[in-house]
């Protein structure tokens, strides 16, 4: 039977299920979708709730989503769907999986991902410090859906060798790695004037830029203007 009632626990997800024309029965708080039932948040699920509205399929993150919440999902005999992109490359197949599941047609350019990757993949042009976090300072590694959407903009990670996916920094090693700008996102930090000011102190001459924190980190349906409204940053 193909999935009438899904509930997205993923933020990214529920935007691309709304453009694949399927919105779902209930989401996140943090899924900004007006006039739709919330279940919690994506670390807290109220997963009473998720049960009671009988979902045919349930979507599930590895990251933003807890083990146990998920765990507990299916020992209530509910189906999860899990998408967890870690790059770029990873996209297309996560999009075209959720369409299948959802009985819906994957659009372009997800149904040809490796040509629209080949075609719009930008040559490196500058490097880019990018926080996600303060006190402490944290940045991302290489190993993660921003970077890798970045480095297909041409925008180098300079912590992308991070051993930790999300590393702690300070900003005496953002001087010494010598990035062109700083790409100070929305969320999941709100990054403010004052924030490019201390780290301008820090780190003489070192440009920053606001990016809106959901082309940076929203994979799926998002991320091809993603890629090219980030194409622009300079």
């Amino acid at each position: 039977m193909t999935p009438a009632r899904v509930v997205s626990l993923v933020p990214s997800a529920t935007e691309t299920l709304v453009a694949l024309g399927v919105p779902p029965v209930a989401c996140t708080r943090f899924c900004d979708l007006a006039a739709v039932p919330t279940v919690g948040g994506t670390k807290n699920v109220d997963v009473d709730a998720v049960v009671a509205l009988a979902p045919d399929l349930v979507i599930v993150n590895d990251e933003e989503n807890r083990v146990e919440d998920a765990e507990s999902l299916v020992g209530r005999g509910l189906v999860l769907h899990s998408m967890s992109p870690r790059s770029v490359a990873d996209v297309g197949t996560a999009v075209c999986a959720l369409a299948t599941a959802i009985g819906a047609e994957a659009p372009a350019p997800f149904d040809a991902w490796e040509a629209w990757q080949a075609r719009t993949r930008t040559p490196e042009r500058l490097s880019a410090f990018i926080p996600i976090w303060r006190r402490p300072w944290m940045s991302l590694a290489a190993d993660t859906y921003g970077s890798s959407l970045l480095a297909h903009a041409g925008i180098a990670n300079v912590f992308g060798d991070s051993v930790d996916r999300y590393p702690e920094v300070s900003l005496g090693e953002v001087a010494a790695r010598g990035p062109d700008v700083a790409l100070l996102p929305s969320e999941p930090y709100a990054f403010a004037e004052r924030h490019a000011l201390e780290l301008r102190d820090a780190v003489p001459r070192l440009r920053a830029t606001f990016v809106d924190g959901r082309d940076l980190f929203w994979w799926g349906i998002r991320t091809p203007a993603a890629a090219e409204r980030l194409q622009t940053v300079g």
